[in-house]
């Protein structure tokens, strides 16, 4: 009796995996709405929508018929098929709403296929801006994270340096640091140089304070046993306190991190003539609204990805400890 059970149960995960294929297909855009109802609008890259949502549908429908081959792919995709219904559904009232019945105002709300023609025609300057934004936000992430951490440490195992450092983090530190814009951008040399200065400076004080507070709180037992061993000074600190601190170090990393990003669209507004915020207000300024929705597209996911990846490496670097921060 066990064969002709699984057998069954082959069949009806078979059948359910072409049901969720089935479903999965509206996770896309409709191809027949985007091409052949006529726009009230010009807008260009309509049939590679298109083609590219019909392209997405079958490939969603060969996964779910190869569901019962590879079961965990085809429960990943139960598991994301209430997603792609919602954006399915978002999709096609985007393109109603927008390019067949001009319900939102225009230009302000531009169809997906304007935001895919920007993407076809405009990538080289996108890309540009995406590389400028990159180099600039790590440059700043790590100049702020390595003077952060050090202060952060110092303030930890010396109470001389806390004594003259702690006020001045408190006057300075809580400050936002866009109040800093005027003052840097007279007292540095470039408009480039001073945006690190500002990333930096909102990256440095709670990766200071997190990693201040970490080598407080070790356990002082940690230090005994260290010491009973003829470990010096500098094993306390390189080898006892910081590891042990770690975890709230990279609080403060993720943190500094997800606050940097105002301050460099701000700073790529006010001065910097490259990044993903100077083509944002650039694109503001030529009524190009697909362009500034796409620039905050591409931003939406830098962030995204630079914090996954901040994630991952604590993911590496700490497997032994219980997660606290999700992401």
């Amino acid at each position: 009796m066990t064969r002709p059970r699984a057998a069954c149960r082959r069949r009806r995960r078979w059948r359910a995996s072409r049901w969720r294929s089935q479903r999965a297909r509206l996770g896309s855009p409709s191809p027949s709405v985007t091409q052949h109802w006529k726009d009230v609008g010009e807008w260009g890259r309509g049939p590679e929508l298109a083609y590219a949502a019909g392209g997405f549908g079958a490939a969603l429908i060969v996964a779910g018929l190869l569901g019962g081959l590879f079961p965990s792919g085809a429960e990943r995709l139960r598991r994301f098929t209430p997603w792609l219904l919602a954006l399915g559904l978002f999709f096609v009232l985007w393109q109603a709403t927008t390019a067949k019945f001009a319900l939102l105002p225009q230009p302000f709300f531009p169809p997906p296929h304007a935001l895919l023609e920007v993407f076809v025609d405009d990538w080289p300057k996108l890309w540009e801006s995406v590389v400028a934004s990159i180099r600039l936000e790590l440059l700043g992430f790590a100049a702020g994270a390595s003077v952060g951490f050090v202060v952060g440490v110092l303030l930890g195992v010396s109470r001389g340096f806390g004594y003259w450092a702690h006020p001045l983090m408190r006057l300075i530190g809580p400050m936002p640091s866009i109040a800093w814009l005027p003052i840097a951008f007279f007292a540095f040399p470039s408009s480039f140089s001073a945006s690190i200065f500002l990333i930096g400076l909102t990256t440095g004080f709670p990766v200071a304070v997190l990693t201040w507070s970490g080598v407080a709180s070790v356990n002082p037992a940690f230090y005994d046993v260290a010491r009973t061993l003829g470990a010096s000074r500098a094993f306390l600190i390189f080898k006892v306190a910081v590891p042990a601190a770690l975890p709230q170090v990279f609080v403060g990393l993720f943190m500094g991190l997800g606050a940097s990003f105002a301050v460099l669209v701000t700073a790529e507004m006010m001065g910097v003539k490259a990044g993903l915020g100077f083509y944002l207000q650039w694109a503001q300024g030529w009524a190009a609204y697909a362009n500034m929705y796409a620039a905050l597209l591409v931003m939406s996911l830098m962030c995204s990805g630079l914090i996954t990846l901040l994630f991952r490496l604590r993911g590496r670097l700490l497997s032994w400890q219980k997660v606290e921060v999700q992401w």
